[in-house]
């Protein structure tokens, strides 16, 4: 039966970026008094006619991607069957009319506008004001979608190929996610021959220094212990503070200086990123010995058909001053396998360089054609299969390498920081609650406690097994850890 309530959705796909926007524009609607759900439809969902508004950020990194999008769209359409389904993120940008043509009840809010959500809470507060006659409730899907065209999507662009007001969806209550966010940055300067990121967040686009650090303090102030550094290309990030300038290094130099104990994890970064001065930084304490690669390829033949600005010896340096900087870090990348012009001779170039930076974790992926981007007209194209295979026997050495940190940390008895994120069972009677967390190595660990504890909490662990068929299957965790210091 259908009630008086609301009910926003959001759903949410791709990178880190667009998890922290969904979990800020959410905070919008809860300041307006909004019940907000995040994520989790599926095809066993119940149909609720209580959710007026679901809000699906999408991605357009693969073709894959796009499609996971359009699945989770029409879902919606199914099990929520008078809400109007806003459609925003990467692919909105690059595909609207695609998007507009699939029902009657979505609006589709470019990427780029996406700060425009932070509007829609109290437009559709007044709205159901005006709808609401004592005991009736009337929702009208069509004049709301008209509403927000003319009130917020249609109004003119402030700057074409820029997002627009970058950095106003923030907060400090996250809803879905146990460690806070930052987003610093957004866009990219670079053309990378295979990549619409570009196009569709626009070009390189800085948070300013002051504002930055006033909320690394607010979320340290609000009692989070660790904060996710997050952007596009953080390598891109320029600012000025007091008349200076501002790299990315210089920035979490900042943090640190303005901080007192909140921990920092950085969420990828291109190897030309770290330098010397850069590792200077980071061998502070506070900065997690964590760090993702942006790789793509071990060729250099293939790194320069990519357009990247590096070649593979850039990369092992970099592995190499991390290393030398941090007490044995993890250390990801990202691989695509069967660019236009991959041979096998390039191929086996990348798992050379894999095994020569011992990188602990890798995720490849088969190339996906991109419209309007360089690599689709290039030729010598890879069959879809053979870059499956090969994606595939990168994913082997990727879980085997992985286990292969777990037992060398598990064999050190090294003492690891972790913020202790969630409890997953609970078993009172028999002393027993389960919790996960994730140490300042990014290991996922699962740890039996006989007492309840404070979740959020930072405490010390001691990793004592690796779960090589969780590893194997993608499970969520990856370690069983004790406790030390509770």
């Amino acid at each position: 039966m259908c009630t008086n309530t609301c009910t926003i959705r959001f759903e949410t796909l791709g990178c880190r970026l667009n998890q922290i926007e969904s979990e800020s524009a959410a905070n919008f609607f809860t300041l307006c008094d909004f019940e907000i759900k995040m994520g989790g439809v599926t095809s066993s969902s119940p149909e609720d006619c209580d959710t007026l508004l679901c809000i699906v950020n999408t991605c357009a990194v693969t073709q894959k991607a796009e499609q996971k999008g359009r699945r989770i769209i029409r879902l919606l359409l199914k099990k929520y069957p008078r809400a109007v389904i806003l459609v925003t993120g990467c692919y909105a940008q690059l595909a609207p009319a695609q998007i507009l043509e699939m029902d009657k009840r979505i609006v589709v809010l470019a990427g780029q506008l996406k700060s425009r959500i932070a509007q829609i809470p109290l437009l559709l507060k007044d709205f159901l004001k005006e709808n609401i006659r004592e005991s009736e409730w009337e929702w009208d899907c069509q004049s709301f979608i008209e509403l927000l065209n003319n009130q917020i999507i249609n109004k003119k662009v402030e700057k074409e190929g820029f997002a627009e007001d970058s950095f106003r969806l923030a907060t400090t209550n996250f809803l879905s996610h146990s460690r806070a966010s930052i987003k610093i940055q957004d866009g990219c300067n670079n053309n990378c021959s295979f990549c619409t990121i570009h196009i569709a967040r626009g070009h390189s686009v800085s948070i300013d220094v002051k504002t930055a650090l006033s909320r690394v303090i607010e979320l340290e102030n609000a009692g989070h212990k660790e904060v996710v550094i997050t952007g596009v290309n953080l390598g891109q990030y320029k600012s000025q503070y007091n008349g200076e300038n501002y790299d990315f290094a210089r920035l979490i130099k900042a943090f640190l200086e303005n901080t007192k104990q909140i921990r920092f994890r950085i969420s990828s970064l291109y190897p030309e990123t770290i330098t010397d001065d850069f590792c200077k930084i980071i061998s502070d304490d506070r900065i997690c010995p964590h760090f993702h690669l942006s790789v793509q390829s071990g060729s250099d033949k293939i790194l320069k058909l990519m357009n990247r600005n590096y070649d593979s010896r850039t990369v092992a340096a970099a592995c190499e001053k991390l290393r030398k900087t941090k007490n044995n870090p993890f250390i990801a990348c990202d691989i695509i396998t069967g660019f236009p012009g991959e041979t096998r001779e390039d191929f086996f170039a990348t798992m050379d360089l894999i095994k020569e930076c011992n990188f602990a974790w890798v995720h490849a992926f088969p190339f996906s054609e991109r419209p309007g981007t360089p690599a689709v007209k290039m030729k010598d194209k890879v069959p879809q299969s053979l870059s499956g295979e090969r994606a595939e026997l990168i994913s082997r050495q990727a879980v085997t390498n992985k286990i292969a940190y777990i037992d060398s940390l598990v064999q050190s008895s090294v003492c690891l920081p972790a913020v202790l994120e969630t409890l997953k069972n609970e078993n009172a009677e028999n002393g027993r609650y389960i919790y996960h967390a994730v140490t300042d190595n990014f290991i996922h660990c699962q740890i039996e406690s006989k007492s309840k504890l404070e979740e959020c909490s930072l405490v010390k662990l001691k990793l004592i097994s690796s779960l090589p068929e969780k590893i194997i299957k993608g499970g969520e965790v990856e370690a069983k850890a004790l406790i030390l210091n509770y």
